[in-house]
């Protein structure tokens, strides 16, 4: 991946309007997929009407078929035998599978979000922290070398004069 698109995703994912949009897009994507969950029931009994051997043959049951088809579980008590209905069946499985992976989206980078806040807090900690050590070792540094140069003077001048 070239580093501008890098640097530009990075800083894109980082921007907190880029988060609340997915938080939004999630709540929309909710809300359309029980639209389509309670339309997609209403217009398969519809499309079952009358059909040989149709097994949705009321709302209710059109629910709870659009609903497990939905969510993949797919029982196999409820199924379309016309097209049309069949055609519907493959409408919401493509807007549940859609539906689902924008979800998925939002809250990963929710949590995304979450942890990279976690990570700068403890950087600064760590930083802070850091700093402190650094600066507490380079003055027992400066002691230790006070120290040395106050040995090195009196081997120099010949030791300690003891008065006389």
């Amino acid at each position: 991946m070239p580093s501008f698109l890098a640097a530009a995703l990075n800083r894109l994912f980082r921007n907190e309007a880029w988060r609340r949009l997915h938080a939004q897009a999630a709540l929309w994507v909710t809300l359309l997929m029980t639209a389509v969950l309670l339309g997609g029931a209403a217009l398969v009994v519809v499309a079952e009407s009358g059909a040989p051997h149709a097994n949705i043959t009321s709302y209710p049951r059109a629910l709870w078929w659009s609903v497990e088809t939905a969510t993949t579980v797919g029982y196999g008590d409820f199924y379309p035998v016309t097209l049309w209905g069949r055609v519907l069946a493959t409408l919401l499985m493509l807007c549940a599978i859609t539906a689902f992976g924008v979800i998925t989206a939002a809250l990963a980078t929710w949590f995304v979000g979450r942890a990279e806040q976690d990570v700068v807090r403890f950087g600064k900690a760590v930083g802070h922290h850091a700093r402190e050590e650094a600066e507490a070792f380079r003055s027992e540094l400066r002691s230790l070398h006070a120290r040395f140069d106050h040995v090195e003077n009196l081997i120099r001048d010949g030791g300690p004069r003891s008065p006389s």
